[in-house]
């Protein structure tokens, strides 16, 4: 039976989508002419447009329809639709949505979303070394295929279990294993990209001699490439030297990595990779891949105080770990608290073994509660060979002060606190109930180095401002993900929004890092890029969406095209 509260929110959504309903074109029946040129799927209802107005964020926007397209062929027959009618109808546009498990607004939109999670879901030319896919196929699906050929990509993001190829490649995806790895970008070989004038295109890296082939054509394809390769060559010095100063980022568009003239090549890949669908709509990705390791083990370390961790981390690295994760103490308790949550995941057995498993960890923690817990992951061809690397990493660490070290030399062992650490977002999204998510300062980035005189001036604004967060992150790259927990309905509450983002940020960028490593800019850290960059290349990033998308039909409102004002207006007051 519903609560009073969840009958209210419900009726709040519901007055909602009839407003912005009523508000939006009436000259037109979206769901009639949508479905004339589209082999998919049209949805118009009040319920599963409450349902596709948010995402993993903080934003609620209300579609006008939402659309599952059956193939290319659908979403080129979208594209030209939207512009055809853009003139008269100028709040069209096109919002490309995976799984919608994103965290900072790109995949909403208050006109048509293009969810590709229905259809679009093919896997195909499979080998070792690469897979082909469509842009909604679940990454457990795809790495369930890749597996059988004994490889990984290995950029998947901590949302595995629920993400699709599209967000990842869309996002410029990174996880725990980007350490060794790197992300998202390092891996995509091609694309097939539907652009502005409603045609699909390959996109890869190409010879000076190709792309002055492709430059000599007419067309808008020819004059993409000529009018990006003028603006990248003419500012190269000051575009290469934009890249943010960190092991990996997804903010702006990466012009940096476009065009190599030492190489000779030039990539449009990375510049739809992690574009969050602003340049045009992705109708399949090859992506490189990696073998999986044979055998892997883990070293847990409990630190109950960070004034060494500058020293801490390059000894870790010293010995080249694979992952270097941590999460923070309120991650444990909430780990702790809801236990029982795991069962689903885990099956009645293996969850009952997890928890005799932890005894030692409790016990462990009355010597003192940790406030990081750090997790370093070693692979190798043999379980010896980890073992090994296990005991020599355990023994340069000794003298740190660590209140408590485990060695989980097996996968099975390690399993737990991967778990924590997975599933904190997860367990905060759906356990805590007087509080919601607040992801806003989520995906901070800093030179590792710098760590120890960072972590104590960030928790110093997260207590000015008396949030609830827990941090967990990838320690080995310096890239921290603070969910608060907040009273978001209360103004009081939102009104920290950006007072503490603007503390958070240039704290962030004063230290040489960037507001975004993995989650990308959306709404959320679109209006901040003007901090991030100088005037000069943010406006080179301006002219590129201008370029590409002259009439503003990609996914509005997110990157270069965010502003502050918009996105507060849009930030949800009822869960």
């Amino acid at each position: 039976m519903a609560t009073n509260g969840q009958l209210l929110r419900s009726e709040c959504c519901t007055l909602l989508v009839l407003f912005c309903r009523n508000s939006y074109h009436d000259d037109m029946d979206l769901q009639s002419e949508l479905s004339k040129i589209i082999e998919g799927d049209v949805d118009t209802s009040d319920e599963t447009r409450a349902f596709y107005s948010h995402d993993a964020s903080l934003f609620e926007l209300v579609p006008q329809a939402v659309v599952f397209p059956r193939s290319a062929e659908d979403i080129k027959a979208l594209v030209s639709f939207v512009t055809t009618h853009k003139k008269d109808l100028p709040n069209l546009s096109l919002t490309a949505r995976s799984r919608g498990t994103d965290m900072s607004g790109a995949a909403i939109n208050d006109s048509i979303i293009v969810d590709t999670s229905k259809y679009m879901t093919a896997i195909r030319e499979v080998s070792a070394k690469s897979a082909t896919a469509e842009p909604g196929l679940m990454y457990r699906d795809f790495e369930a295929k890749t597996l059988k050929f004994g490889s990984i990509l290995p950029s998947y993001p901590a949302s595995r279990e629920l993400a699709g190829i599209g967000g990842i490649v869309n996002n410029n995806s990174g996880g725990e294993k980007s350490l060794q790895y790197g992300k998202t970008d390092r891996y995509t070989k091609q694309m097939k990209m539907v652009l502005a004038d409603g045609k699909e295109y390959v996109v890869k890296p190409l010879t000076r001699a190709a792309l002055n082939k492709k430059m000599s054509q007419d067309g808008f394809e020819g004059q993409l490439y000529r009018q990006t390769f003028e603006l990248l060559d003419m500012n190269y010095d000051e575009i290469k030297q934009a890249a943010p100063k960190v092991s990996k980022d997804s903010t702006g568009y990466h012009l940096w990595n476009v065009w190599d003239r030492e190489k000779g090549i030039f990539d449009l890949t990375q510049l739809f990779v992690g574009a969050q669908g602003t340049l045009g709509i992705m109708t399949e990705a090859t992506l490189g891949l990696v073998p999986k390791a044979k055998y892997s083990g883990t070293l847990v370390c409990y630190m109950p105080k960070i004034d060494n961790l500058g020293e801490v981390i390059p000894a870790v690295l010293r010995e080249h770990p694979a992952t270097f994760e941590c999460f923070d103490d309120n991650t444990l308790w909430l780990s702790f608290k809801f236990i029982f949550s795991f069962i689903k995941r885990l099956g009645f057995m293996t969850w009952f073994i997890m928890c005799m498993q932890l005894i030692p960890d409790g016990l462990a923690l009355l010597r003192g509660i940790p406030k990081l817990i750090l997790l370093i992951e070693f692979t190798g061809d043999s379980e010896e060979e980890v073992r090994t690397k296990v005991r020599t990493a355990r023994n340069n660490l000794r003298g740190f002060g660590f209140s408590y070290i485990e060695e989980d030399s097996t996968e099975a062992e390690a399993r737990k606190f991967w778990l924590m650490r997975r599933e904190s977002f997860n367990l905060l999204r759906s356990k805590v109930k007087d509080k919601h998510t607040a992801p806003f300062i989520d995906d901070l980035i800093v030179p590792p180095a710098r760590l120890a005189e960072f972590l104590p001036k960030l928790r110093k604004i997260i207590k000015k401002y008396k949030l609830l967060a827990t941090i967990a992150g990838h320690l080995g790259d310096g890239n921290f993900h603070v969910i608060p927990l907040m009273n978001i309905e209360d103004p009081k509450e939102r009104a920290k929004f950006a007072p503490a983002m603007k503390e958070v940020n240039s704290l962030v960028i004063r230290y040489g890092g960037s507001v975004s490593g993995e989650h990308n800019d959306g709404m959320i850290r679109g209006p901040w890029l003007k901090e991030m960059y100088s005037p000069n290349v943010l406006g080179y990033m301006k002219e590129i969406k201008a370029l590409y998308d002259p009439m503003n039909i990609f996914n509005p409102h997110k990157k270069t095209d965010a502003t502050w004002e918009y996105s507060f207006k849009h930030i949800r007051k009822n869960f």
